[in-house]
């Protein structure tokens, strides 16, 4: 590995993480609700990236991608979840709330943004095809640890642009209730389309297999 390939996909990493999707989704509905879920929600997140980063590194990435019946059981988990989360948005839409019971609070955004990172297929299929094609088999840091630098790489980038997100949507929407409304309808609408496309993908491929 060298500067200019950490350097093309740290790019290509930043453009991605930058794109909203329901990680977006997730971390704007927490900072609408509280400044203090911010952290836990995208620090949830990143543990989800980090076991995808030792799932892929350790090679189990790739048998579990080889595995049909095992990508549908994962895409339907995590469909099945982001739609809940998103119903679930759309019949309690968060309001802004200066902390309260946050030692649960922080246990629950921890552990909703380990399934949502986690679960996420598309997530595990990015990381198995890009992080490849970014290392070098002719270097002296075997392949398994260039590809979990690389997913590192990209996890920060992701923490990074959370956090932003996050704080951004506390600041602007904290003294505009009913933007804050509407922007968690727009969160919840994002979850569910994007648990639906993922169920319906899987549901193509299986009447085609």
């Amino acid at each position: 590995m060298n500067l200019h390939t950490l350097l093309a996909f740290w790019t290509i990493s930043i453009l991605l993480a930058a794109t909203p999707g329901a990680d977006w989704a997730y971390v704007i509905s927490a900072g609408i609700r509280d400044h203090a879920a911010v952290v836990p929600a995208v620090f949830g997140l990143f543990l989800g990236y980090i076991a995808i980063t030792g799932t892929v590194a350790g090679g189990i990435g790739a048998l579990v991608a080889g595995m049909p019946l095992a990508v549908t059981l994962l895409t339907f988990a995590g469909a099945v979840y982001l739609i809940k989360l998103g119903i679930s948005l759309l019949r309690h839409p968060p309001l802004p709330k200066e902390g309260h019971e946050r030692e649960t609070s922080a246990r629950r955004w921890i552990t909703k943004g380990f399934a949502i990172s986690g679960l996420n297929p598309k997530a595990l299929l990015f990381f198995l095809a890009l992080l490849p094609q970014f290392t070098n088999p002719g270097s002296s840091l075997p392949i398994f640890l260039q590809i979990a630098i690389l997913g590192c790489v990209h996890t920060i980038n992701c923490v990074s642009i959370y956090l932003m997100v996050g704080f951004g949507a506390r600041t602007i929407l904290s003294s505009r209730p009913r933007a804050s409304i509407v922007t968690s309808y727009i969160s919840g609408a994002i979850m569910i389309l994007l648990g639906l496309g993922l169920a319906s993908e899987d549901i193509i491929k299986l009447f085609h297999s």
